[in-house]
């Protein structure tokens, strides 16, 4: 039996419909280049997938290149809103973009403590999407040469700024000069501090002189006062 060709009538509108979605795409493929292009640099791998569009809107044939832009100050974040605008015709939308920012960034290869520096032994490099890194991230050790973690972390845990405390200007064993006010005057002596911590810190202090542990204050490295 042989196939009849079907009806004009009934190919117009399939006709019709493939250069309206193509239309209606443009925007869309903008959206995703520039944000791509905007956040493209060494060591970042980004996803761009923009919502379907909606077939409603009809866009303008534009005369000259379609422009896009995001908000001022707008950060990374798992969904954009991408303004794009042609500039022959002034009609602009919004287009709803899914963003993933992937890069390489340290995590914990054991538990780390409270206190502990941290040393190329223990992390790894795991390529993450830090759009989803609320608490930002750490992608060298420079980053943090010299400070101690202020919380613990697990095996697997990202390392992010705030997990670290400030850096440790005396720390726990260092001999230090310990400084006693009264009155008006100021006593010198030498001590051992049993704690760490950046300038402001408070420890414990062991007097050499006479034995006592006392509260101290770190002022200077090396240097640290007697509290009251």
């Amino acid at each position: 039996m042989k196939h009849r060709a079907p009806p004009l009538l009934l190919l117009l509108p399939l006709l019709a419909a493939g250069p309206a979605h193509a239309a209606a795409d443009e925007p869309r493929r903008v959206a995703e280049q520039w944000l791509r292009q905007h956040f493209e640099q060494p060591g970042n791998r980004v996803v761009a997938a923009a919502e379907p569009a909606d077939t409603r809107l009809q866009p303008p044939s534009c005369a000259q290149p379609w422009q896009a832009a995001l908000p001022d100050g707008a950060r990374a974040a798992p969904r954009m809103s991408v303004e794009v605008r042609c500039p022959s015709t002034g009609w602009r939308m919004q287009v709803p973009v899914k963003l993933q920012l992937f890069r390489t960034v340290l995590v914990a290869n054991k538990p780390l403590q409270r206190g502990d520096g941290v040393t190329a032994a223990d992390v790894r490099g795991e390529e993450r999407d830090v759009t989803r890194l609320g608490y930002g991230y750490i992608d060298g050790l420079d980053q943090v040469a010299g400070r101690l973690l202020s919380r613990p972390l697990g095996a697997g845990a990202v390392l992010a700024p705030a997990a670290f405390g400030g850096r440790q200007t005396v720390r726990a064993g260092d001999r230090v000069q310990l400084i006693a006010r009264l009155d008006g005057i100021e006593v010198r002596a030498s001590g051992v501090a049993l704690g760490g911590g950046d300038t402001g810190a408070r420890l414990r202090v062991r007097n050499d002189s006479s034995g006592r542990t006392v509260d101290a204050m770190v002022r200077d490295p090396g240097v640290v006062e007697a509290l009251p």
